[in-house]
C-alpha cells in the first residue's frame, strides 16, 4: 500500500532501544517458561519499546498509538547478561495504520524478528473507551 501524504509518519522511520538482561526478564520471572533466559514476552515489549520509539516525535498533539497485531519470530535464546538491540523500521503506513518490521539482535546474531503492527488513535477517546468496557 502507498504510503498516504497526510500522515505526519514517512515510512523509513526508524528507532534502535537496548536492554541488558536481568533476572527479571526471563522466562521463569515471567512465566512464559522454566529457563533463565530472555522471556518471549520480554522481547516482545523490547520490539514494541522500538516502534514506540519511532514515531515518538511524529505523533499529533492528542494522539497515541496503540499495538494491534504481532508477528516475531524468536529464533535463539539469550542468557541474563547479555544485550540485546531492538530495531523498528516503519515499512508500511496506510491511514491510521502502521507497519513496522523488527529485529532484535545479541552481537552480530539475529535473536528475533517480525512486524508489529500499531494504529494512531486520539490518546483521550481511546482511554474513555477503554474505561467504558471495563
Amino acid at each position: 500500500m502507498q504510503e498516504q501524504s497526510d500522515t505526519p509518519f514517512p515510512t523509513g522511520l526508524t528507532a534502535r532501544v537496548e536492554l541488558t538482561v536481568t533476572d527479571a526478564d526471563t522466562a521463569q520471572a515471567v512465566g512464559s517458561g522454566d529457563v533463565p533466559v530472555l522471556g518471549t514476552p520480554r522481547l516482545l515489549a523490547l520490539a514494541e519499546a522500538a516502534t514506540v520509539a519511532a514515531t515518538a516525535t511524529h505523533l499529533p498533539a492528542g494522539s497515541t498509538t496503540v499495538g494491534s497485531r504481532v508477528e516475531l519470530e524468536h529464533r535463539a535464546a539469550t542468557p541474563v547478561g547479555r544485550t540485546v538491540v531492538a530495531q523498528a523500521r516503519l515499512a508500511e503506513v496506510a491511514g491510521r495504520r502502521l507497519v513496522f518490521e523488527v529485529t532484535v539482535t545479541d552481537g552480530g546474531e539475529t535473536v528475533a524478528e517480525g512486524r508489529v503492527e500499531r494504529a494512531l488513535v486520539d490518546r483521550q477517546r481511546f482511554v474513555a473507551r477503554a474505561a467504558r468496557v471495563s
